[in-house]
Parts: C-alpha cells; structure tokens; sequence
C-alpha cells in the first residue's frame, strides 16, 4: 500500500490561517466604500479616513497589554475568545446611523483585535520550529492578505447590490463562523511556558526596549502598514473620481491585487532560507518603489500594476519581520509580538492621518512621494540595523540567515 498522502495543510495550518483572514475582514471592510461613506455621512476624504484611523490606533495602543495577558492566560484561550467577541463591533458598525457611532465601533473593532492576530502570531512563534516560522507566518499572512482583499471586494460588491449596511452584517456572521473553525483546528498549545505573573510578564516587555535588534524590526513593520495603510485608502478616492468615476463595487474589485501577494507569501520562507533576510528584503524594496511611480500613471491597467506591485512587496517585507520577531525574542513572545503590533498599527493610524493630509493638500502625487520617503527609510533601517543575531538552531534544524 502506498504512504497516506500528506495534506496540503494540516489542521493548525488552517486555523492560522483563518485567525489571520477574519482579523483583516474586519479590519480593512471600510476602505473600498470609503468615498461612498463620505458621502452618506457628509464628510470628505480627510473625514471619513478618521474610520481607518481611530481602529488602527486602538490596535497599536492594546496589542502590548495583549501579548502580556497572553503570556499568563495562554494563546488559544485568548485567540478563540477575541474572535468570539469581535463579532459584536462589526454588527454595530452595521447599525450605526452617525459618523461618531461608526467611529466609536470601529475604535471598539480595533481593540478586539490584537489578542486575535497578535496571539496567533506568539503561537506560530512557540509552536513550529525556529525553521518553520517564517513558512508559517507567510500561512498566516496569505490568510490575512486574502482576508484584506474580501473585506474590501465583498464590502464593495455588497454595497452596490444590498446596501453596505447588509454587507457589514454579512461578515459579522462570518465572522462567527471563523471563530467556530478556529476553535475545532487549533490544538491546544504544547510549548507554552506561562509567564509567572502580569508583573513578571509586564518586565519582560520592558526589556525588549533594550534589544536593538528588536526595535529595528519594529520599525519596519511601522513603515509597512505606514504604506500600505496610506496608499490603499487614499488610491481609493483618486479612482472615484474622473476621469475613472468607479464605484464602490469595482473600487472593491480593485484589491484583487491582494491575491498576488497571498500566492507569494508562502514562498518567503524558502527565500529567506536561501538567500537571507537583507538580501531578499532590499530588492523588495527598491520593487517597491517601482510599484508605487506606476501608480502616478493615467493608465488604470498601469495604477493596477503597480498596486499589485504594492501589495505583493508589503506583504513579503510583512512576512519576514513577523518570522523575525519570533526567532529573536527569546522570553516573553507574546509581549514582543504585541510592540511589534503595536508599532506596525501606530503606523497605519498615521498613514491614514498624515494621508489625509497630503491628499488635501497635493492629491496622490503627495501621497505617492511620502510613500516612496517611508519605503527608503525602511531599507536604509534594514541595510545598516538588521543583524545576523539568533539563537543555535535544534540539530535538525536548517537556521535561517539573517
């Protein structure tokens, strides 16, 4: 008889994989209607792009207040039970018939969330082998990609056919069902070594301010999200408008360019393995860039390379600083998971204020120049800041290069 095939993912696969994909439903559900939302409640870009804000920020403020409860109560306990919760903001942005109510539920959204995506990521960390992690987190970011780009397209494709409300409420119950499947996948975790108290837990996070390793990588993640943040909400009101006049559906249909980024995502372990971090890292970036000078183009097929371009970078660049993060916090994961988070939400919160900014006061040729800025900070952090600084693998284990 021949040897059971192996699955093309096993069970704790999927459940990293779903927690990651109902964490960026929710999140970005707001962003291809925003020119939509602005309308109905009588506000302007700048206005409305408070929604995207106010969740990210909240995300940045409790992610570290996460990662230390998780390092006593443990990691599917706290995963599950956020997942549960998170329904509930998602129905009452649904039902909220003010600009301030809408922004009070999706600040509300923001704070479930950490202990959702930040946990999982902590989970990855303890659970795979030091040689697995980066594979495992492209698993979770191809999920989150392809939860981002559903939030978007299905919110748009909602929109025009049953109104956004109806759609909001759609993925509330989705949502619902996320929880339920991650709760039968996920196993209990084996590697856990819980933190022998919130104070003990609260120090370890403390020294991971004196890692400058640490603090390199959570700069990176501020300018990813910084990016991805800034050009994917502000893209949105420079497509509305003529010459391309789209509405909410195909502003949706738009984000398709997700996808190329969740194919390549679980190919970033593989890379870094081979070629190592800088080396992959610092092309990306200059690809990047490329990405975004497309964008300035008045073809709609080139502004769709390009965002594509955007998108698939971002998250490759995302991938690899998550991986990173696991394999160089030795104590207290879930804590430095939670700064990396922390860090990598502040900076969305400030791609959509100082966005909206820029938008008001040049258009996208603003935003397109603050994002090329960010992208180059981010490789000259990555050339002279990341080093070569892990821990000795197991005997088995292949070490990822640095």
């Amino acid at each position: 008889m021949s040897a059971a095939r192996k699955p093309f993912l096993t069970a704790r696969q999927w459940a990293v994989g779903i927690a990651g994909y109902f964490s960026f439903i929710n999140l970005y559900s707001p962003q291809a209607i925003l020119p939509l939302l602005a309308k109905e409640f009588g506000t302007g870009a700048a206005g409305i792009a408070t929604i995207m804000t106010v969740s990210t920020l909240a995300v940045a403020l409790t992610a570290p207040v996460t990662g230390t409860a998780a390092d006593v109560l443990g990691r599917k306990r706290v995963i599950i039970t956020a997942m549960f919760l998170l329904t509930i903001p998602t129905l009452m942005c649904a039902l909220s018939y003010s600009l301030n109510a809408l922004i009070f539920w999706r600040f509300v959204q923001g704070l479930v969330l950490p202990p959702v995506f930040a946990v999982t990521l902590a989970y990855i960390g303890d659970e795979w082998e030091p040689h697995e992690v980066t594979s495992a987190a492209g698993i979770y970011m191809s999920g989150a990609s392809l939860g981002g780009f559903s939030g978007r397209f299905f919110t748009g494709i909602f929109a025009d056919l049953f109104g956004w409300r109806t759609g909001m409420m759609i993925i509330a119950a989705a949502t619902l069902a996320g929880a339920i499947a991650v709760t039968l996948l996920l196993p209990r975790e084996k590697k856990f070594v819980r933190s022998e108290g919130l104070i003990a837990s609260g120090r370890q996070m403390l020294l991971h301010f004196r890692n400058g390793q640490l603090l390199s990588i959570f700069a990176v993640g501020f300018g990813v999200l910084f990016c991805f943040v800034l050009a994917f909400t502000f893209i949105n009101f420079r497509l509305a408008a003529p010459p391309f006049s789209l509405p909410a559906s195909w502003l949706g249909a738009i984000f398709v360019v997700y996808l190329v980024g969740s194919g390549l995502a679980p190919m970033v372990g593989w890379a870094v393995n081979r070629f190592g971090r800088k080396q992959v890292m610092i092309p990306v970036f200059g690809i990047w860039i490329g990405g975004i000078l497309l964008t300035m183009a008045s073809s709609l097929w080139l502004i769709l390379v390009g965002l594509t371009i955007c998108a698939s970078c971002g998250l490759i660049c995302q991938a690899i600083a998550t991986g990173f993060v696991s394999i160089i916090a030795k104590v207290g994961r879930s804590s430095a998971v939670g700064l990396y988070m922390t860090s990598f939400y502040a900076g969305g919160a400030f791609g959509a204020a100082v966005g909206g900014v820029a938008w008001t006061l040049g258009g996208w040729s603003a935003c397109a120049a603050l994002l090329v800025a960010m992208v180059i900070v981010m490789a000259l952090i990555v050339q002279f800041l990341w080093v070569r600084r892990l821990p000795p693998p197991p005997p088995s284990a292949t070490l990822e290069p640095a």
